[in-house]
């Protein structure tokens, strides 16, 4: 396979180098890998920290800056960052409000985030914890208990963080951010492999002319494999797999986002279909965000998240965000 890279082994360490000279409004520490917003700690706001393994770029990096996430630890490639890393970043951002960590629901990412709790609390940080949990796919998988954070983690981030900007109190973040995991729900779906640098090869065996239905971001299986199907058909399985598990009460935000090789020419066509299948099912769609935010190295296929909304959450999601991979308003 080939990869714009130099080694395998420094592909996360070249990473954030070269995040540094491009964003100088974040303060990236290359030797231990924590990436936060160049202005914390923010005075009387809480802090949010999140993170995991790195791949799925933008997220999480790429979402720290004003009115979204204050710091941000990267781990190898599909592998969890460790609580020093986490510690590091909650000092780093701690204004004396607090810090919340968002944690996507993998096994490693929960442990060591539990753990990193627990040792900023013995140095005086209080802190807050929601776990991410919305792929609607599986109950369980290779890398969970329990159901896999996605797509979902963006609304989590974006959402909670402009509630910390204007000012709100830890326990009052945390609410709104599990106010968000709880009313969201994501499904992908995977038109080929990913190939990590450390392999040099698919990690996985999707023959040609099939499709992985409710992958996961690291190339879980999903449900079933099929023939290849359309655009259209994919966005009705996808969108019926969700809307059965979440029936619609309120309008949603959604966010069909590529999982790192599918351009945006399809996606946007991708998006037609979805949003045709959520009118036919009476579903009113507030806010629509297309293209690759959680992605998954170079798989080429696509998720579909939905968030039940109401005026307060909707109001949350468009104040103004200025972060690498994320950015209105300001």
């Amino acid at each position: 396979m080939k990869m714009l890279i130099n080694v395998a082994e420094t592909v996360v360490t070249d990473a954030l180098r070269g995040m540094a000279s491009a964003h100088p409004d974040l303060t990236v520490d290359v030797e231990n890998r924590v990436i936060v917003r160049r202005d914390a700690p923010v005075a009387g706001q809480v802090g949010l920290v999140s993170g995991g393994g790195s791949g799925h770029e933008p997220l999480h990096g790429g979402f720290v800056g004003p009115g979204m996430l204050s710091a941000a630890c990267p781990g190898e490639v599909f592998t969890s960052p460790v609580p020093d890393q986490m510690v590091r970043a909650a000092a780093a951002v701690d204004s004396g409000a607090g810090v919340l960590f968002i944690v996507k629901n993998y096994t490693g990412d929960v442990l060591n985030f539990d753990m990193a709790a627990e040792l900023a609390e013995d140095e005086g940080i209080r802190t807050a914890k929601v776990l991410v949990n919305d792929d609607v796919a599986v109950t369980d998988s290779l890398y969970t208990a329990g159901r896999r954070g996605t797509g979902a983690t963006l609304f989590v981030e974006k959402i909670a963080g402009a509630a910390a900007a204007e000012g709100q109190p830890l326990d009052q973040v945390a609410a709104v951010a599990r106010q968000v995991n709880e009313n969201a729900r994501s499904f992908g779906v995977a038109l080929s492999a990913c190939t990590t640098p450390a392999k040099g090869s698919p990690t996985f065996d999707l023959p040609p002319g099939e499709l992985e239905l409710g992958v996961g971001i690291h190339g879980e299986p999903g449900r079933e494999r099929r023939p290849m199907m359309t655009s259209g058909e994919i966005a009705d399985f996808a969108v019926h797999a969700i809307l059965e598990d979440m029936p619609p009460r309120n309008p949603v935000l959604l966010l069909v986002n590529g999982m790192g090789a599918t351009p945006l020419l399809e996606l946007y066509g991708f998006n037609a279909e979805v949003q045709r299948v959520l009118a036919e099912r009476g579903v009113v769609v507030a806010r629509t965000l297309v293209g690759n935010y959680v992605t998954s190295l170079d798989m080429a296929g696509a998720s579909v998240t939905l968030c039940q909304i109401d005026e307060e959450l909707l109001r949350l999601w468009d104040a103004p965000v200025k972060t690498p991979g994320l950015r209105w308003g300001m």
